[in-house]
Formats: structure tokens, sequence, C-alpha cells
């Protein structure tokens, strides 16, 4: 009487298996574990004080145009008035925007907060990273931890056209060109900031260091102050070495892909040394530390341009076995 149709009693629907997430998807979720960090540091007893809103806030004013200091001190007056409903909320943003970049269905919406959450702590919060008062040094975390999430978030950004054969991660939503010009901003600024302002003096970068032993636990003291030592009154001299060495890094990613992936290595090696030196590991272990500092950030870039040796080929071939609903990382 008709055609005949197979009964579906007893068939069960296919199962769903994890997928591996591929390197862009992981950096996104290294990215969010960030984002959650420096939520859980916001909750720290120290930020729920009349310290963090009157003394904390607007000492990042100092040295700044008025344009720019009015809004901080401002900012940190309200802060301090409501010192614990302020830091509440921030922990809680960011706490939730780690959480969104983590889970697929938000992470646009997530990251998008992160840009705008990101440019007003960079204002408010770092006082532009000091790149306007003289004082912004790669080797303690210029031009301010908190644009780099900002550039992380635009680097990383998902779309649905993305595809595998452009050669690393960062140039797999917007684009090889792009990608590499902010990358190439980026680093050229940290290696003009190198030499710029008060890092022209010999004891500057001395100075710097070696204040950064106060508070620190002693095995990081002692790093703090041998590197100090080391470096003596040669701080001119030291700068300049970086400047060529982030300069190098800077036009790094226009080098074919071997040299341009020897200065990513370069680049995970600086950012490291400063994270240590420079950055004391974000002061995580002074009770006062509201991020990771740069260094992380600068090594999870770097990461993002790494290119691999994939012929276009086996590229495409991967890309067409990715994810065939067509959401991609």
């Amino acid at each position: 009487m008709g055609a005949y149709a197979p009964s579906m009693t007893g068939m069960s629907a296919p199962a769903r298996t994890w997928a591996t997430p591929d390197i862009r998807r992981t950096l996104q979720l290294v990215l969010a574990a960030i984002w959650l960090l420096d939520g859980v540091l916001q909750l720290q007893t120290y930020f729920f004080t009349k310290a963090f809103g009157g003394q904390f806030i607007p000492a990042v004013a100092a040295g700044n145009p008025s344009f720019i200091a009015k809004p901080i001190t401002w900012a940190g007056a309200q802060i301090d008035h409501h010192a614990v409903l302020a830091d509440s909320l921030f922990a809680l943003v960011q706490i939730a925007i780690g959480f969104g970049i983590a889970w697929r269905p938000t992470r646009k919406y997530a990251l998008g907060a992160s840009i705008v959450w990101a440019i007003g702590v960079w204002w408010l919060g770092e006082g532009l990273g000091g790149v306007l008062n003289g004082v912004a040094d790669p080797v303690n975390g210029a031009p301010g931890a908190v644009i780099i999430y900002a550039l992380l978030a635009v680097l990383l950004w998902p779309r649905d056209d993305a595809t595998t054969d452009r050669g690393f991660p960062a140039a797999m939503g917007l684009g090889a060109s792009w990608a590499k010009a902010l990358w190439l901003v980026l680093w050229g600024e940290l290696a003009y900031f190198a030499v710029a302002g008060s890092n022209s003096s010999g004891g500057a970068l001395h100075d710097m260091i070696a204040s950064m032993a106060s508070g620190e636990p002693g095995w990081l003291a002692y790093i703090n102050r041998g590197a100090a030592s080391l470096i003596g009154h040669q701080g001119l001299a030291v700068s300049i070495v970086l400047a060529v060495l982030l300069g190098t890094v800077a036009v790094g990613v226009y080098l074919p892909r071997r040299v341009g992936n020897a200065t990513l290595v370069l680049a995970i090696a600086l950012a490291l040394a400063f994270w240590v030196v420079g950055e004391d590991l974000g002061t995580l272990f002074t009770g006062s530390g509201t991020d990771v500092n740069s260094g992380p950030l600068l090594i999870l870039t770097a990461v993002a341009f790494w290119r691999p040796a994939t012929t276009r080929a086996a590229a495409l071939a991967g890309d067409a076995q990715y994810e065939p609903m067509g959401a991609r990382a």
C-alpha cells in the first residue's frame, strides 16, 4: 500500500563526541582562564578597603594630562566611597567575561564585553599604562596589561568563515595583514618605550627593578636585587639592547616562517624575563595584584602568531574536516 519505512524503534540517536579544541579555541580558553583568575584576584581583602580607591587608583593619574587624570581621580573617589560594592562588581564582571568566553554560545558577546571593559580599565585603572606620562617601560608591563586583553579579543574573535589556510591562528578571523599590523604596533611601541622618557637615564632600570623587591617573598626579592645589581648604572645600554631585540620581534612576523618563528621564541623569552624580573609574576604574592600583568599575555599573543609547517593542501583538507556545521573558533 505504500513505501516501506523502517521502524526507528530501538534505534538510538548518534552519540555526540567531544572534539579536542583546535589551537585557536585553546587560546580563547586560556584567555578565559586568565580573566577568571583576574576576577578571583579582585576578591582579595585589599580591594575591599579604601586604600584601593583612595590610594591605588589616584596614583595612576599622576603625570597624565588633566583630561586623562581627572576621570581617574573621580573614579577613585567613587570606588573609595563604595569600596565593597565597587570591588564586588569588578570581580563579578571579570568572572562573567571568563565564563562567557569559555562557553561557545556566548564567546562573541563576552569577547566584545572584554574589549569595552579593558579599554575602560586601561584608562581609569592603569592611567593608559603610563604611555603619556613618560614612565612606560616594557620591563614592568607597558603599555598596560589590560589593553593586551582587548588586543587578544580582536585577534581571537570568532569568525564562521575563518579558514585554517591563512598561516597562523591570529590570522584566521582578522586576516594576516591586519593581524601582522597589530603585532607590529604592539612590539614596535614596546621597543620605543624601552628607551623613551625616564628609561633613557642610566639608573632608571636599576631603580625600577630594585624597588619591586618590596613586599615580595624572599626568593623573588633576591631575583630583583640580583638583576638590579647586574644592570647597575648601565641601564641605558641595557635599554638600547632591549629596544633592538623588541624591534626585531616587531618585524619578525613579516620574515620567512622559520626566521619569523625564531623571533616569536625571542618574544616569549623576553616576555617571560619581564614577567619574572620586572613584573614579579604580576605581584601575585603581595595581596594587591589585580592581574597577571603583561608577561603571560604577550606569550599568549606570540603563540597566536606561530606559523606551523603546514602546506596549503593539508590545511584545506584539515579545514574540510573541522566542525562540519560551520561554527568555527
